[in-house]
């Protein structure tokens, strides 16, 4: 038996440490939190100074027992688990549960899982971190005592199933409030005019758009405006040029916020998506050759752009080799100033390992999300990108237009990397080489009217920016805050934008009267702050509470009297109940949607909801119906499982035969797109058409 016990969080972590350390050391996982609140109670003596009731969480009875039997023949125990406020606090339990010294150093922590990092990081074993741990507790608790004291009057007064969380639901307020924005918005005409000009002595054309009157912005709301501009001009003079040259620098390496909002712009990743993914990065690949199993970035919940002066050494010399000097630029980023800096920035724990040497080595999402961390990093540290400019005045009577066109002179960082955006931006071309007092012929001259547009809908980048803009949540919440308000009917999903349902306004509405600090940004944001001053042992976390729950306390009774019960109808189904012929109805559960029979109680007919593709499964002759997996992801499997196997990733092609052998064919999208059969012997494939 080992005489060192090393626990970490997770089986893939601890296999990829195993593999850095000697025989005189045993890694176990911990498979998360072993000790929390109870689910059945509130599990908080409000009474006595909030005090949490933990106990051991069902199920991992068995486990701790086996950690603890491993503990006692160690003779020392070190705990790795994640560099946060959360693993800080799961190795308090775990000290506590291992009857662990609390004053001994037995707390490891690891930015990035490579032999280097791991080996330094067990040389320098520190205490337990109770700042953080009642930072957590904070939270924790905070959260527990919304969720348990609101939910029971929402299940009371609108439906049973509902949960009140304290970030969630200014979450869920943001999108309502968003969604009342564009119900209640009012479009306003206006009118632009463009003309197409040619350049006197080169005679190459341009567009230039109308600016206003004598040089001052003018705005035109009217299609009669419109014309009588258009009517106006004969020819243009210039009468400025403006020659500059444009910097612009790289963006900084990845945080969790912008790593969430990049994925779903450039690769279309939800924010769970992608931290599922930045996980197995994190917890080690094995990518074969003198790495082996490595992890492959560093720790992924971070709100710090601050990367380690080995790390940019390393870059700087992969990107002088790779690009030459002139694109190299050693860059420190500041971070805002509610960032916490304990861990670097999303980076590759080694940029000498690409993209494109590991691309067999890692699933298609792993690569996808590798590369972009790779490119982004690589970028942070490459040189400016420059642009030459050009900007003219134009005049013509009383009429000014403006023109502009920019190329660029030096890629610099865009070299490896161009940051996504949720706005379309019209690729500039450099103008013809035009000079002040020359004429410009008008070729055509054209107005078109437009109607001001309400504010767009959150997709999920823009619900990550907009939460960390405004302080509320933390790196580790944004991604499990997205995914309850979906699962439990308040949001849905649309064309990649969130929208609020029925039951989201109801409840946002009832929260906004009854709870208004609850569903309030600043005072939710103000209470991120008390938590940040609790970690930097400015606050104890007793007096956070005590500081709230006041002022909570009374809201809870004047609600619990005031709301009216609400009666939310339930979204009819085409399919008829075969137990007693009613339309069932979607309901939702915290495994998602389901079909229920309206007739409930005397009627308790449910169903899973049946997504069929309209293809008969080659194996069975069943229907292939269109299903989800654990983590979310589709697939596609036969109705009579488990009896029928069958199970794909790719699409079944609808109304369509394979027509070498008559099999199923299915079709694979991304880079290697192709309609192919599912009968092995076959060898039939195509390309899709466009």
């Amino acid at each position: 038996m080992a005489k060192k016990l090393l626990i970490v969080e997770s089986p893939a972590k601890a296999g990829t440490i195993k593999k850095y350390l000697g025989k005189e050391y045993e890694v176990a996982a911990s498979m998360g939190h072993i000790i929390d609140l109870p689910k059945s109670q509130l599990g908080v003596d409000i009474e006595h100074g909030f005090m949490p009731k933990y106990i051991t969480i069902r199920g991992k009875g068995e486990l701790l027992a086996k950690l603890k039997k491993l503990a006692k023949a160690a003779d020392v125990v070190y705990l790795a688990t994640d560099p946060d406020r959360e693993g800080e606090a799961i190795s308090w339990h775990m000290a506590k549960a291992l009857n662990i010294d609390l004053e001994s150093d037995c707390r490891v922590t690891f930015n990035e899982i490579t032999k280097t990092a791991v080996k330094a990081s067990i040389k320098e074993p520190r205490k337990i971190d109770m700042n953080l741990v009642d930072a957590q507790q904070a939270r924790r608790v905070l959260d527990r005592i919304v969720g348990y004291k609101i939910s029971p009057i929402l299940w009371e007064k609108v439906k049973k199933g509902l949960s009140a969380g304290r970030v969630q639901s200014v979450a869920t307020r943001m999108i309502c409030d968003r969604e009342d924005e564009i119900e209640n918005f009012t479009p306003k005409e206006y009118w632009t005019v463009e003309a197409e000009v040619a350049d006197e002595k080169s005679k190459k054309k341009f567009n230039a758009k109308y600016f206003g009157e004598n040089n001052k912005e003018t705005e035109l709301l009217k299609g009669e405006e419109a014309e009588r501009v258009i009517k106006d001009i004969d020819k243009f003079t210039v009468t400025a040029v403006k020659k500059s040259e444009i910097t612009k620098n790289p963006p900084p390496p990845f945080t969790t916020s912008t790593l969430q909002q990049d994925a779903s712009r450039k690769i279309g990743f939800s924010t769970y998506k992608t931290m599922q993914t930045a996980q197995t990065l994190y917890e080690g690949v094995n990518i074969g050759g003198k790495f082996g199993t490595i992890g492959l970035i560093t720790y992924m919940r971070t709100d710090s752009l601050r990367i380690s002066v080995e790390a940019q050494r390393e870059a700087i010399g992969y990107l002088t080799a790779e690009y030459g000097k002139e694109y190299v630029r050693p860059r420190q980023y500041k971070a805002n100033k509610n960032a916490q800096d304990a861990h670097e920035a999303i980076r590759p724990t080694s940029i000498n390992i690409t993209p494109s040497q590991i691309r067999d080595k890692l699933s298609n999402d792993q690569f996808k999300l590798y590369k972009l961390i790779w490119e982004r990093f690589a970028a942070s540290q490459m040189a400016a990108a420059i642009y030459d400019s050009v900007s003219a005045t134009l005049n013509s009577g009383t009429h000014t237009f403006k023109a502009s066109g920019s190329q660029i002179k030096f890629k610099g960082y865009l070299m490896v990397y161009e940051e996504g955006s949720d706005d379309k931006k019209e690729k500039m071309k450099m103008l013809p080489p035009i000079e002040k007092d020359e004429v410009a012929e008008v070729k055509s001259i054209d107005s078109m009217q437009h109607f001001t547009k309400p504010p767009a809908r959150y997709s999920e980048a823009a619900l990550v920016h907009a939460l960390e803009e405004n302080g509320i949540g933390r790196p580790s919440t944004y991604a499990p805050t997205i995914t309850t308000i979906v699962s439990r009917g308040y949001v849905r999903r649309i064309k990649k934008q969130l929208v609020p349902t029925e039951l989201g306004m109801i409840t946002t509405d009832i929260m906004k009267k009854h709870f208004k600090e609850i569903v309030d940004v600043e005072f939710t944001a103000g209470m991120e702050k008390e938590l940040d001053e609790v970690e930097d042992g400015k606050l104890g976390w007793v007096s956070v509470l005590s500081g709230f729950y006041p002022d909570f306390s009374k809201n809870l009774e004047k609600a619990t009297a005031a709301i009216e019960k609400v009666k939310i109808k339930d979204e009819e189904s085409d399919v008829v109940c075969e137990k007693c012929g009613r339309k069932m109805v979607y309901k939702i559960s915290k495994f998602g949607k389901f079909l229920a029979c309206p007739g409930y109680p005397e009627c308790k007919n449910t169903k899973t909801i049946r997504n069929e593709t309209g293809v008969k499964c080659p194996k069975c002759g069943g229907e292939i119906l269109s299903k989800k997996s654990r983590k979310g992801k589709i697939y596609f499997g036969c109705e009579n499982n488990p009896k029928c196997d069958f199970m794909v990733w790719d699409t079944p092609v609808k109304n369509e035969k394979c027509p070498q052998c008559g099999g199923v064919l299915l079709k694979k999208k991304g880079k290697s797109a192709k309609i192919y059969c599912t009968n092995e012997n076959c060898k039939y494939e195509r390309k899709p058409s466009k």
